[in-house]
């Protein structure tokens, strides 16, 4: 069998659950059976390499939930050390007056070579080990594991509302989302698994002071009373044994301790080992190694120091500290060689390629925003742009244009505008070296920033640094990032401004899918019905109103259904609405079955529509001060259903339902207005609010 298939029949082993059973008779075995010393020798070879490399493994994790077992695997060393103790003490006690090595070499070489057999320095050895391990590792890695705990299961409710934000956003998929939320659940358990597990390794170190005392009093009890040593022989044979099989277990038992408190004290949103965060953020700055060199080297000159020791540190220092300036120059010199502009081209003619045509979305940043667009430099605003396109192409129905990125000098160095068709419809200034913390609503505190506003949706706000961000999340506060901050404002954008980006282009290639699953429809529907003209009409209103276009057949089969009565965009729209108001009312209301409304008075809608009649559809005939009161009357309306966490629907007749929809649009755009032909046969209505004229 080769090396390989023996790998896979280990792995098929350990499929089968084996380990854990196995583990277990292994420790029962060191707490029952009496051992050789050579299978101790073993075993406690084991358990420093295996604590060892526990420690290593600990050291080269990049995030402490790529070793999320870490809880079960202390518990386990811990346990497995502790069965070493007891079979440790029987054999000792058993066979410890033959041999120095009757309990194992290994403990013999801890009882004479490394505290050259003196049982007084082994104890005052011992006992520092265990003060370093259990009243400056232990207590600390406990500490840290305790808070970190809190302040995760605080942080929960804002981090599931910062990954809801990204999926509106369309930074993120259903299946990217599923598997941040559970990240955020395995850090939660986890951190609570580390809080207990913190208790696992005190009680071993407190467990290893009572095993010594007991270990050294059995020992003299047995020397003395069943063979006969003077007191002198028993100290110096079983004393010895029982501090080299307590440094044996020490030492891992230590090991695990400082693993633990790496573990725990590790910064949680770096993708770096601890090699490497060192080596970036502590031996990269050549200042603070000058001049500890310039100390040094003071304290080596100075007469009756130990010159030789000093001076050779500080000229160690001091060379580093000159390697790495030299290196800094290097890297800035390349920089800018790099980014020299090249030579002017020949200046031409003018022609028709230079008039660039207007970006149909356009991005355009200020200069210190310039990295979060530089994929170069680390910016991930290009892919965040990517989902918000690929989200709202999905929802809309059709496909958003692509975004034109440019820097403007013009702009303040943190601002940005968006543009639509060359118009600016948004712009505002964000912090790119600290996350936004937006108030959305109730929260248990203040923090400390920048104050500022959501571009997106005009929600109050702070920037905060970023090692604020587990405590602003435990306030309540949702916090993102400013790449995510452009990315919400740019799809608010997009979504407001659909209507503008529809064109005959766009129209076509909708008309051109329509053809791949509905083939004789789409033939018969332009230009045999309508004129693409009038498709793009239509399909315009209704983004304009926010409805997506997506459902092409019901569209398509209401138009060739009305189309040869009319060609008027309205009516046609009309019509429209009423084939997809299933859908314009589970958008708005969800899978309620009740639809809470808002409706006028009889006299007033019969006024209006007389209105509306005489004056025509943009309604020049109503009365300033009563579409004030209108206006004011069904903005408290609005305010009072969404107060309450219900949407804010007016239901009108069908004559006036475009009229309203202009009305109320941009003023009031929390409002929906829909028709009664709109509402499903099967939708409930409630009627919880009425407009009337006298008010």
């Amino acid at each position: 069998m080769n090396p390989s298939a023996i790998m896979r029949r280990l792995k098929g082993i350990g499929g089968l659950g084996l380990g854990a059973p196995i583990l277990v008779l292994l420790m029962l075995m060191l707490l029952v059976l009496p051992l050789p010393a050579f299978v101790l020798d073993l075993f406690f070879t084991f358990n420093i390499a295996f604590s060892l490399i526990i420690l290593l493994v600990v050291i080269y994790t990049a995030r402490p939930l790529d070793f999320a077992v870490f809880p079960t695997v202390l518990l386990v060393a811990t346990l497995l050390r502790l069965g070493l103790n007891v079979a440790s003490t029987r054999v000792v006690l058993l066979e410890g007056h033959t041999s120095p090595d009757a309990a194992g070499r290994v403990i013999e070489a801890f009882g004479a070579f490394v505290i050259g057999g003196n049982f007084a320095v082994g104890l005052v050895v011992f006992a520092i080990l265990v003060i370093i391990n259990f009243v400056v590792i232990t207590k600390g890695a406990g500490r840290v594991s305790e808070v970190s705990a809190r302040f995760t299961l605080d942080a929960m409710p804002g981090k599931q509302m910062a990954i809801d934000a990204d999926l509106n956003a369309g930074l993120l998929s259903q299946d990217e989302a599923r598997v941040r939320r559970a990240e955020v659940a395995q850090e939660a358990d986890f951190y609570g698994a580390m809080d207990g597990a913190s208790k696992f390794v005190r009680g071993d170190a407190v467990a290893g002071i009572l095993i010594l005392f007991i270990n050294i009093i059995g020992g003299l009890v047995v020397g003395m009373a069943q063979h006969e040593m003077s007191i002198t022989e028993s100290l110096q044979r079983y004393v010895l044994l029982t501090i080299g099989d307590g440094l044996v277990a020490q030492i891992p038992s230590l090991l695990l301790s400082v693993a633990s408190a790496i573990l725990v004290t590790r910064v949680t949103n770096s993708d770096e080992d601890v090699g490497r965060q060192f080596s970036a953020q502590f031996l990269d700055h050549p200042k603070p190694l000058a001049i500890s060199a310039g100390v040094i080297g003071s304290l080596g000159l100075i007469p009756g120091m130990p010159n030789l020791p000093f001076l050779i540190l500080a000229s160690i220092l001091g060379g580093s500290a000159w390697y790495l300036t030299q290196r800094g120059r290097r890297q800035a010199s390349e920089d800018l060689e790099a980014e020299s502009s090249p030579p002017e081209p020949e200046v031409r003619d003018l022609s028709w390629e230079d008039v660039m045509p207007v970006d149909r979305v356009g991005l355009q940043v200020g200069y210190r925003l310039i990295p979060l667009v530089d994929k170069q430099q680390g910016g991930q605003l290009m892919s965040r742009i990517k989902g918000v396109r690929k989200k709202l192409s999905q929802e809309l129905g059709f496909l958003i244009p692509s975004v034109h990125i440019r820097d403007n000098l013009d702009l303040a160095p943190n601002a940005y505008r968006l543009q639509v068709l060359g118009v600016t419809a948004g712009e505002a200034e964000i912090h790119p070296d600290r996350e936004m913390a937006i108030n959305p609503g109730q929260v248990f505190g203040s923090i400390q920033g920048v104050e500022g506003k959501d571009p997106a949706f005009g929600l109050d706000a702070v920037w905060i640094d970023s090692a604020q961000k587990d405590h602003a999340q435990a306030l309540g506060y949702t916090v993102v990032d400013s790449e995510t901050v452009v990315a919400t404002h740019l799809s608010q954008v997009l979504q407001d401004h659909a209507h503008q980006l529809f064109g005959h282009e766009e129209g076509q290639q909708w008309l051109d899918n329509l053809a791949k699953v509905a083939p004789k429809l789409a033939e018969l529907l332009v230009p045999q019905i309508i004129p693409l003209t009038v498709l793009v009409k239509v399909l315009q209103r209704l983004l304009k109103e926010k409805i997506s276009i997506r459902d092409m057949i019901t569209i398509a089969e209401t138009l060739a259904e009305h189309g040869g009565i009319s060609q008027d965009s309205d009516a046609l729209t009309a019509a429209v609405r009423t084939a997809l108001g299933r859908a314009i009312v589970q958008k708005i209301n969800g899978l309620e079955y009740e639809l809470p409304v808002i409706t006028l008075d009889p006299e007033l809608e019969q006024l209006l529509q007389k209105t509306l009649q005489n004056a025509g559809a943009e309604g020049a005939g109503i009365e300033p001060g009563l579409a004030q009161r209108m206006h004011q009357l069904l903005e408290q309306q609005a305010q009072s259903l969404e107060a309450t966490g219900k949407p804010a629907v007016l239901l009108v007749s069908a004559l006036l339902r475009a009229w309203f929809s202009r009305f109320v649009r941009h003023s009031i755009p929390g409002l929906h207005v829909l028709a009664y032909n709109e509402v499903p046969e099967d939708q409930q209505i409630k009627v919880v609010g009425v407009v009337g004229q006298q008010t």
